[in-house]
């Protein structure tokens, strides 16, 4: 991928904002894949190995425009700190949803390379989140899918 080094600095900040982001979905799906097993821990796996990716590239395309990578916190504070899947799931969905909302964020940068980042990134995380919770609006705001009309039933006797 080839990324400009020209950004002004609120293209720039806004990349910090992303990149702090980022340290903080690794940190959460750090503690949620230490409380999940099976299936789940795997799909949560990838979504940790997803997002250090994510945030190696930021941090380099931080440096390579000449700013200041956010650091990463020692801890975060989170909603819930799960202690079972459902909750380890609820834990996902509200980060892959604040994941979409920061890039969403990139996606109003002047560098159109930027703007193209910040689109596939969202992708990512709303693809990710849809995974967890398919039931769930895939955009933050946007009402969840209607339910489907339960099928009729024939009586034993019909």
């Amino acid at each position: 991928m080839t990324l400009s080094t020209q950004t002004s600095r609120s293209d720039l900040e806004r990349l910090r904002k992303a990149l702090a982001a980022e340290h903080a979905a690794v940190y959460a799906y750090g503690l949620i894949g230490a409380r999940t097993t099976g299936a789940l821990r795997a799909r949560v796996t990838s979504a940790f190995d997803g997002h250090r990716a994510r945030r190696d590239q930021l941090r380099g395309l931080i440096t390579a425009r000449r700013g200041r990578p956010a650091e990463p916190e020692p801890s975060y504070a989170l909603p819930v700190t799960p202690g079972n899947a459902t909750e380890a799931i609820r834990l996902a969905v509200h980060v892959e949803q604040g994941i979409t909302a920061t890039y969403l964020e990139l996606a109003a940068c002047e560098d159109a390379a930027l703007r193209r980042y910040a689109a596939l990134a969202m992708q990512e995380s709303v693809t990710r989140s849809y995974g967890f919770r398919p039931s769930a609006p895939a955009f933050p705001g946007m009402p969840a899918p209607p339910k489907p009309a339960p099928s009729p039933t024939t009586s034993p006797s019909q």
